[in-house]
């Protein structure tokens, strides 16, 4: 039987984050936060996660405690894993294109699932190729098949970001933000300058934040703190990101007691930074549902006034919708 399915059948998927505090320093991936009447992003925004090469895994480098291998069989192990790499990429870009004949790209991944899976039998304790695979697998659908896979992968070298980052994103999606925090906890103290870490804890604390408070283990100050610390590391370290911004700006909305004067600091930092048209434009929306909140209804009416782009009439007009008549004159 393949390793990915004996895997499955022998372990649970609860991911263990022992020795992990929840007060740590940052970083998860989690669904957007829902977006306010009046003031969504707009569709152009890029997405919160980048793809990961697959050849990435293959030239990890290993880390201190994990089995170590005869030179030359680490040679020939990553020859392997590199053939099965090349044939990984091509499949999936031949799949993406839309010309391919879906039924026989099927039947070469699976092929390629098993070429993984004698790979791994070979060569039981090359990291690389539980993680080139792990991903793999999670890109074809096969989620919790990857996550057993990339809790090997975790076993045998507990210091890739990478692999406790796809651990998070996995427990996330199944309903478990509390522990998947621990995960991306991790893997920004692994790596503390990748904005993305940051950013996903930032987004999972804002969007469970309930679950956190449930769970006895955060307060709401705790909460808060980290939430605003991770999306301010994020923009930081991604000063041009636009995604990373809006989630910095959009959490001082999310305190306890919202900060809406910081807010709207990010928010005309951004416009000053902004191309003219949409992105500006949706921008000044955000600035003027912040200055609502604060009554100042006069300078909120002059900055919808400057909202031009066609596509946002209709937040301009909810925003509009929610100012005291216009006094006369």
């Amino acid at each position: 039987m393949p390793l990915s399915r004996l895997l499955l059948l022998g372990c649970i998927a609860v991911l263990p984050a022992a020795g992990l505090r929840a007060d740590a320093p940052p970083a998860l991936a989690a669904p957007p936060p829902a977006a306010r009447p009046g003031v969504n992003r707009p569709a152009a925004l890029p997405p919160a996660t980048q793809p990961v090469p697959a050849s990435a895994a293959a030239t990890s480098d290993a880390a201190p405690g994990v089995p170590s291998l005869p030179v030359e069989v680490i040679a020939r192990a990553t020859a392997r894993l590199k053939e099965l790499v090349a044939r990984q990429d091509a499949l999936l870009a031949t799949l993406s294109s839309g010309e391919a004949d879906v039924d026989n790209v099927k039947r070469d991944i699976q092929t390629l699932l098993f070429d993984y899976d004698g790979l791994l039998q070979t060569y039981p304790t090359f990291v690389p190729a539980y993680v080139t695979y792990g991903l793999l697998l999670s890109k074809v659908g096969m989620r919790r098949e990857s996550s057993m896979i990339l809790l090997r992968a975790n076993q045998l070298d507990p210091n890739l970001p990478l692999v406790k980052n796809q651990l998070g994103n996995y427990l996330a999606e199944e309903g478990e933000p509390v522990e998947a925090a621990n995960y991306f906890i991790a893997a920004a103290r692994l790596a503390p300058d990748e904005p993305l870490y940051h950013y996903q804890l930032g987004r999972l604390l804002a969007v469970a934040r309930n679950d956190f408070l449930k769970s006895g283990l955060w307060t709401r100050q705790q909460v808060d703190v980290t939430m605003l610390d991770a999306f301010k590391r994020a923009a930081e370290l991604a000063p041009d990101n636009i995604t990373y911004a809006y989630g910095y700006a959009e959490s001082f909305y999310e305190l306890a007691e919202p900060r809406w004067d910081e807010a709207l600091k990010v928010w005309g930092a951004m416009e000053d930074r902004a191309a003219p048209g949409l992105e500006k434009d949706t921008i000044r929306l955000q600035a003027a549902n912040v200055l609502i909140k604060q009554k100042q209804f006069d300078h909120a009416r002059l900055l919808l006034a400057a909202v031009t782009t066609g596509e946002l009439a209709k937040q301009k007009q909810k925003l509009l919708d929610q100012l005291p008549a216009n006094p006369e004159k």
